[in-house]
């Protein structure tokens, strides 16, 4: 991936700038302790990679609280995808790539349009 594309985003307002600035912006919300996440964010890494115009904003949800009440989630690790701005896409917990690989691949063939 290209090391331009992934973002550590440290705080909500960082956040809200980071999904206002890119028209396509993949956050994915994780916490240090949780092995799914751990093992999911190479291969989401490997599954965005080929697409340069997805910006990933990594957040850590024990560093920035206030994202549970932002984006109502309660469990992780949680991958939301947006277009423009507005939520197209949300993936909590158990994510299968090749179904998230697909969905993606569809958002943004409509969004290219």
């Amino acid at each position: 991936m290209n090391g331009d594309a992934m973002f550590k985003l440290s705080s909500l307002d960082e956040v809200n700038a980071f999904i206002e600035q890119n028209p396509l912006s993949f956050l994915y919300i994780s916490r240090k302790d949780c092995g799914v996440c751990h093992a999911l964010l190479p291969q989401l890494e490997k599954l965005l990679e080929n697409d340069f115009r997805i910006a990933l904003g990594l957040i850590d949800a024990e560093e920035v609280k206030e994202i549970a009440g932002r984006f109502s989630v309660f469990s992780v690790p949680a991958l939301l995808f947006f277009v423009e701005g507005k939520e197209f896409l949300r993936q909590t917990r158990f994510v299968h790539t090749d179904l998230l690989k697909e969905k993606i691949n569809k958002i943004v063939g409509l969004y290219g349009k």
